[in-house]
């Protein structure tokens, strides 16, 4: 059973509820799943003060316990079209591991939101992704067996390069069933693909 870290930050909840769903595929699939979050930078007064979503029940991640994960797939919004300074911040922790191949081999993934259809999706999964490869870790995006990402009769995330979903500009969107399923279906893949790798 492959053990996979699903790790995420989410300031008003949606890469949270993405979160949940690329675990519950992962679940599904045979993989034993942690969900963990990168700590705040910001604080509390402007956390507050920004209505961030501060109730979230996942426990904080250390850099130390990568290794522990055959599989670690990352979520973040986007900001201007690049990853948050939370999770850069988180990353920046990791040289160590990094000096060391600490995680060679590995599987992972991201998956993201933004404001807009066209706000940085794309952009900021592969800053996500751009991490994970200098880490030598072995990627798996979200392919086009997510058939719900060519809809055109709705707003919907997804991309090849790994799950999305579309919060408006106010934020008041939360991630559809079929951003949700995409997630789910992410999650799936790197489980099985952490089997092979790792069974």
């Amino acid at each position: 059973m492959p053990k996979l870290l699903v790790l995420y930050y989410s300031s008003y909840g949606h890469i949270e509820a993405m979160a949940e769903a690329v675990a519950e595929g992962a679940r599904a699939a045979g993989a034993h799943v942690d969900i963990k979050r990168v700590p705040e930078t910001v604080p509390d007064t402007v956390a507050s003060s920004n209505h961030f979503k501060q109730d979230q029940a996942a426990p904080i991640a250390t850099v130390d316990e990568l290794p522990d994960y055959d599989a670690i797939i990352v979520g973040a919004p986007t900001r201007f079209g690049r990853m948050p300074g939370q999770l850069a911040a988180f990353f920046d922790g990791a040289g160590g591991l990094w000096a060391k191949g600490a995680l060679h081999g590995k599987v992972g993934g991201a998956f993201t939101s933004s404001a807009t259809q066209h706000g940085g999706n794309e952009t900021t999964l592969f800053s996500i992704i751009t991490n994970l490869l200098h880490f030598g870790m072995v990627i798996v995006g979200l392919p086009y067996s997510h058939q719900g990402q060519m809809r055109i009769d709705e707003v919907v995330g997804g991309a090849p390069y790994g799950a999305t979903t579309i919060a408006g500009g106010d934020g008041s969107r939360m991630p559809s069933e079929t951003d949700l399923a995409g997630a789910r279906h992410q999650g799936e893949l790197i489980a099985k693909t952490a089997a092979k790798l790792f069974g």
